[in-house]
């Protein structure tokens, strides 16, 4: 590739903006039910995004996984593989798809009592978690186009629709929120409408003829959907490890600090959501330029474009940091319709303990999208499984005996802190197979 640095920026630049417009779906839905439902409105949102996140991250397992297969393939000639590549990634989403709407359609509720909704927020997260569910296969295939489109030369246009959807899901939040008065449902049928409005934009890339990716017959191959799931593994981890954290704190702050507790995290997870998107959004935006420099063995492309994503993410790392610590209390005070001192007690103080996370969450994101990229879905496994799960979960549960509420605030950061160090490791290893 000629001129790599700005090869990096056309792609980064882009996707920052589009995750965090993407990322925004939720935010939105944060504040506006905040100011319109209240605590108990929070509550209920808060329980519903685990499941959310787990739909997503498969959306992006199978996007992801495709795309970086489907650029890697461009090393080669054969467009036939390229077209075959996407055919079954769009069909395992369909299918994936499928069984979240029939859950969403016939077990909402129970699904809602097994997140921890109780007789205050039953029925509000069942209202919102049914029409999330049912519309998964909106959600997952604009994922997956998302990923393809930006994999075919087009990062500005996947931009465009993530930001068009975005905004979208904001004005429909206010309109059926407050003049509509839909309370929950409207929330979530704000949001679902989302994804719709971002294929729609998706869509001007096959309606101009500049798409190399269409669908084709083919006999079903597990072993290609395998190799997408193992590529794009590290994606759906990253994607569904803000769920699990989310369903453990949860848990573990109902029993210290009640329904109040989880309000005020859900103020702070939601605006960790649209922090991290950054990192994602980087992570994202050098996947393909890695998976194409990979394919051609322009190994000194690949060191270069690293070190930029690295450098972008501490920058962005540090003003996120400092931005949050010092307005900590005006942006929570947003979203606190009542005023609740305590509600704004905790979340503030959470705030100053969780975000310091940010440095260390950047690394990681990115080491394991760099993995994947270069076809090593072992190592991005494993660093993406150990921030998600292995560690997060038992030193949620050890720091929140010992430390209390602090103890939870304290778990994020000591564990991307651990994870970090063998995350360096493997891009030594990765580098170092690679000529200079």
């Amino acid at each position: 590739m000629n001129n790599i640095k700005s090869t990096f920026f056309k792609y980064v630049s882009a996707n920052i903006l589009g995750m965090i417009g993407l990322s925004c779906y939720i935010l939105a839905d944060t504040f506006f039910i905040a100011r319109g439902i209240g605590a108990d409105g929070l509550t209920a949102l808060n329980l519903a995004i685990p499941i959310y996140s787990f739909m997503n991250g498969l959306g992006l397992m199978t996007g992801m996984g495709g795309a970086t297969r489907y650029s890697i393939s461009k090393g080669t000639s054969d467009t036939t593989v390229r077209k075959q590549i996407f055919t079954h990634a769009f069909c395992f989403a369909l299918f994936l798809s499928s069984i979240f709407l029939f859950l969403g359609a016939t077990t909402a509720e129970p699904l809602s009592r097994l997140m921890g909704a109780d007789a205050d927020t039953l029925g509000l997260t069942t209202d919102y978690l049914r029409i999330l569910m049912v519309f998964a296969p909106f959600f997952m295939c604009n994922n997956l186009l998302i990923c393809f489109v930006r994999n075919d030369g087009a990062p500005q246009l996947s931009m465009l629709a993530m930001l068009t959807g975005s905004f979208a899901n904001i004005v429909m939040d206010y309109v059926l929120i407050f003049p509509f008065g839909m309370g929950m449902t409207g929330a979530a049928l704000a949001t679902a409408a989302s994804p719709v409005i971002s294929m729609f934009v998706l869509s001007a890339h096959f309606i101009r003829k500049q798409n190399q990716f269409r669908l084709c017959r083919i006999r079903p191959s597990l072993r290609r959907i395998t190799d997408i799931c193992a590529l794009g593994s590290s994606s759906l981890i990253v994607e569904i490890s803000s769920g699990v954290v989310m369903l453990i704190f949860n848990l573990l702050i109902l029993g210290i600090s009640g329904n109040i507790g989880v309000a005020a995290y859900g103020v702070i997870a939601n605006i960790a959501l649209v922090l991290t998107s950054m990192y994602t959004g980087i992570s994202q935006g050098v996947q393909p330029v890695i998976s194409q420099c990979f394919g051609r063995h322009e190994y000194g492309n690949i060191r270069k474009v690293l070190r930029y994503a690295f450098t972008t993410s501490t920058v962005l790392a540090a003003l996120s940091y400092l931005i949050t610590f010092i307005w900590a209390g005006p942006i929570v005070s947003a979203f606190n319709k009542d005023n609740d001192p305590v509600l704004n007690a905790i979340a503030v103080n959470g705030m100053h303990i969780y975000f310091t996370a940010f440095v260390f969450i950047g690394i990681n994101i990115i080491t394991a999208t760099f993995l994947s990229s270069t076809d090593n879905p072992g190592d991005a496994f494993f660093v993406s499984v150990f921030r998600g799960f292995l560690l997060v979960i038992p030193m949620a549960f050890l720091l929140s005996f010992l430390f209390g509420i602090n103890g939870i605030w304290i778990t994020l950061p000591f564990t991307e802190l651990l994870v970090a160090l063998p995350a360096v490791y493997f891009i030594r290893k990765t580098l170092k197979k690679m000529p200079l």
